[in-house]
């Protein structure tokens, strides 16, 4: 059998399972839940390519028969998740590639291959228990809620315990969303972006969390703006939830740094498109944006302040016991940074959060407003009206820089804000424009953004002095205060040593040549 897989995947904890087993929202199902045991083995190469081209092969029991699935890669970081699934029936434990339904599929993906290449990678052990709800007319979901293991050949194994549901009739994501919203106020969920398999495929190789950059978004000078916004918003949260769990483990820094760009991008795309979007949808989830933002920047200021503002004076005056004390203290309010970052992914709110995104994308939930001249832009090709942001974003930097040399801090802080939501709307949209001219923009954007960056961290200084007094008082380390005034002494003289080169790296910004299409028309009419 060939279909769409369209799920969302929750993970719940242990002790929760009964809570979510009883929740009222479950109990209007269609017919008895049914259990059953799932033993799937999960076959590859011994290079792993089906893993390198994004699909997954397993044979399962079922009761006496066996079944195999290929499923193709995931698609909708996010939010729900679709892919392909080519399912049949197959006389053993072992692949049998004759009978997959379309051979093309494999084939195309990873060229010739026999069955007697395939290896064992990984097995899952799951007591499921099934059942399906009928939310509206034509609508069917399966509820499924999974409680096992993964386990390597090595001996290496992986808890499961969550809940998946699957659209089984109907097309219309929104059930899902509604269902799993309503069932996260009873029982604290936590969306689940990776598949068994990619999960499965980690435990094998013996890789724990790791943070990531976000990739190169690729958008087709085709698609329409609806179609870019959408896009990008994806790909904002994907880069967003890649690095959970790192931020989580509270052990590098990337994590949580990494968040924090990927909600600035978003805050960035949502203003972006600010113009076409309803004014309460825009409020609504830049509010919940800015609240995560908030609760992570703690964290992420203290590591900032730890492993790059006092790192250069410890190594100046080592020994001091001023510095110590302070190194002490900052220490104690990182953990208590930490401990925000933990409450603030671990709650409700964060989950309801990213369904909501999920459900606002995948249902197109701008569509729900008045038809005029501004909304019908949506419908436009992108290229155009990319162009218009691109031109906008640019004169509004450039008017922030005026008079570079003689701004004010607090002038350089907006002049940095506009070059963020510039260089993100460049790296949005740079698949449409010839590579070279964007990448030496990009470069130069980069070089003067990171320059002004570091003036704003210096600038947190004395107000993370002033958090050290507010949150420890008495408690702090004696003598703090002294290496708190060594810190802000050293990084003051070093700001007027680097004025001559910021100076430089605005005029080589300033005179960096647009990327974008020249001659188009930028009225600020339709602009955001």
């Amino acid at each position: 059998m060939s279909a769409q897989e369209i799920e969302l995947k929750l993970r719940v904890a242990p002790d929760d399972m009964p809570r979510l087993r009883a929740a009222k929202r479950l109990a209007d199902s269609a017919g008895k839940a049914g259990s059953k045991t799932l033993d799937s083995t999960y076959f590859d190469t011994d290079d792993l390519r089906l893993q390198g081209q994004g699909l997954s092969l397993r044979v399962r029991k079922q009761g006496r028969s066996f079944v195999q699935t290929l499923k193709s890669a995931p698609t909708g970081q996010g939010g729900a998740l679709r892919r392909g699934e080519w399912e049949t029936a197959v006389s053993g434990d072992q692949p049998d590639l004759s009978a997959l339904p379309d051979p093309s599929v494999l084939l195309d993906a990873v060229g010739p291959l026999e069955a007697a290449e395939l290896r064992p990678v990984f097995s899952t052990h799951v007591r499921r228990s099934v059942r399906l709800l009928t939310p509206a007319d034509g609508v069917e979901v399966e509820v499924a809620i999974d409680e096992g293991e993964i386990r390597t050949p090595s001996g290496r194994t992986l808890p499961l315990s969550e809940l998946e549901l699957e659209l089984k009739a109907g097309t219309d994501t929104a059930p899902l969303y509604a269902l799993a919203l309503a069932l996260n106020e009873t029982v604290p969920l936590r969306v689940e972006t990776r598949t068994k398999s990619e999960r499965g495929y980690d435990l094998a190789a013996g890789l724990g969390a790791r943070w990531s950059k976000a990739s190169r978004l690729e958008l087709s000078p085709e698609i329409t703006v609806e179609q870019a916004l959408a896009g990008i918003v994806r790909h904002c949260i994907g880069h967003m939830v890649a690095n959970e769990a790192v931020a989580l483990e509270g052990v590098d820094s990337e994590g949580v740094h990494q968040m924090r760009v990927a909600l600035r991008r978003l805050r960035s795309a949502l203003s972006l498109f600010k113009p076409f979007l309803p004014a309460e949808q825009l409020e609504r989830l830049v509010t919940e944006v800015k609240w995560l933002a908030g609760s992570l920047g703690a964290a992420r200021d203290w590591d900032v302040f730890l492993e790059e503002l006092l790192v250069p004076v410890l190594q100046a005056f080592p020994g001091d016991a001023g510095l110590a004390a302070l190194e002490e203290a900052a220490g104690e309010c990182r953990r208590r940074g930490y401990a925000g970052v933990r409450a603030a992914v671990d709650s409700p709110r964060y989950t309801a959060l990213l369904l909501t995104l999920g459900a606002w994308v995948d249902g197109r939930g701008w569509r729900d407003q008045p038809v005029s001249e501004r909304s019908a832009m949506l419908l436009q090709p992108v290229l155009d009206m990319a162009d218009r942001m691109l031109a906008k974003r640019h004169r509004q930097a450039r008017r922030r820089g005026r008079g570079f040399a003689r701004l004010a801090a607090a002038e350089r802080h907006q002049l940095r804000i506009a070059l963020k939501k510039l260089r993100y709307a460049a790296e949005f949209f740079r698949s449409l424009y010839d590579p070279k001219p964007v990448r030496r923009y990009l470069d130069d954007l980069a070089a003067l953004q990171d320059t002004l960056g570091h003036l704003q961290d210096v600038a947190t200084v004395t107000k993370l002095v002033g958090q050290v007094e507010a949150e420890l008082g008495d408690a702090a380390p004696a003598g703090w205060q002294r290496g708190a005034g060594m810190v802000i002494g050293w990084h003051g003289h070093g700001l007027q040593a680097r004025e001559p080169q910021i100076v430089r790296d605005w005029e080589a910004f300033a005179d960096t040549k647009p990327f974008w299409t020249s001659g188009k028309p930028d009225p600020d009419t339709v602009a955001p």
